[in-house]
């Protein structure tokens, strides 16, 4: 499982921990493609009443399987570093 957490992380595959709603998938794919988040949401709202079914499985999928920002040591763009105490 780390394996494929990591290969999702190499290719930018991470779901975010500030644009989250609910996992941070939709929002992490956005990212990936070069889209906003709610276009991202949008888009999967869409896709699921074009083709109903699949993507009820796919988004917890997806969530288990896409690491988080953090755990794969992304670094947010326009982020300000920490500054030290």
């Amino acid at each position: 499982m780390d394996d494929i957490r990591r290969r999702f992380a190499q290719q930018g595959l991470t779901r975010s921990s500030e644009q989250r709603i609910l996992g941070g998938v939709c929002a992490g794919l956005g990212r990936r493609l070069g889209i906003g988040p709610w276009t991202a949401r949008l888009l999967f709202l869409l896709v699921l009443l074009i083709i109903p079914g699949s993507q009820i499985l796919l988004y917890p999928i997806l969530w288990i399987l896409m690491p988080t920002e953090e755990a794969a040591g992304y670094q947010v763009p326009n982020a300000t570093p920490a500054q030290p105490s």
